[in-house]
């Protein structure tokens, strides 16, 4: 019998918000994006409309974030890609947690691959990672569809973050070694190592 010589992928993977970034991107680019165009502030409340209905589980994380970044209706993904790059030279690295980075930049060093999941767009975050080079992320899929944008599949949340892991190994052996979230969620159970990141801190993570 010949055995498989193929070593399983070592990986580290993060959240974005709160968690490598301090701060929420999805609130903070809405504001980014009003600072442009002041009449998108009009949308302010509708957002605090679907967040209360997140809240009491009315709505679904999809539907959701469907329905929050309608702000960015008839703004073409090539401009929506502009302003977020702007934003994020405006935004890395003073807002960024700095140990995450020092521990990912660690990680690096040490041959493991690094990914980001998130629930934002990936629209929006993609630039990010031209900034601080990583191996891979995965974020919220939207099409730009008569002047909306419409969720591709399933937000980027809980388990989510793991169909898209293994999906993107396509059957190859992969072992996350370290994974960092602001929130208990599946991707840290999954890890050797997990840390929830509370009010900028470190702790460790105990399923």
């Amino acid at each position: 019998m010949i055995k498989s010589t193929e070593e399983e992928v070592r990986i580290a993977v993060f959240d974005l918000n709160k968690t490598f970034y301090n701060k929420s991107s999805k609130d903070e680019f809405f504001k980014f994006i009003s600072a442009k165009k002041p009449h998108k502030v009009a949308y302010y409340f509708q957002m605090l409309y679907y967040k209360m209905l997140l809240k009491m589980h009315q709505i679904r994380q999809t539907e959701f974030k469907e329905n929050f970044f309608n702000y960015l209706d008839n703004l073409p993904p090539d401009q929506v890609k502009t302003y977020a790059k702007e934003f994020w030279e405006q935004e890395y690295p003073d807002n960024f947690n700095k140990e995450v980075k020092d521990r990912l930049d660690k990680l690096k060093k040490d041959g493991v691959q690094i990914f980001c999941a998130t629930g934002g767009l990936e629209l929006y975050v993609e630039p990010l990672f031209d900034l601080y080079k990583i191996d891979g992320f995965f974020g919220t899929k939207a099409n730009y569809t008569d002047g909306t944008y419409l969720v591709d599949g399933k937000a980027c949340k809980a388990e989510e973050k793991i169909a898209r892991l293994d999906e993107h190994f396509k059957g190859r052996k992969y072992k996350i070694v370290e994974a960092y979230s602001d929130d208990k969620e599946e991707i840290l159970d999954e890890a050797e190592k997990a840390w929830l990141v509370k009010d900028g801190e470190l702790k460790p993570y105990k399923s």
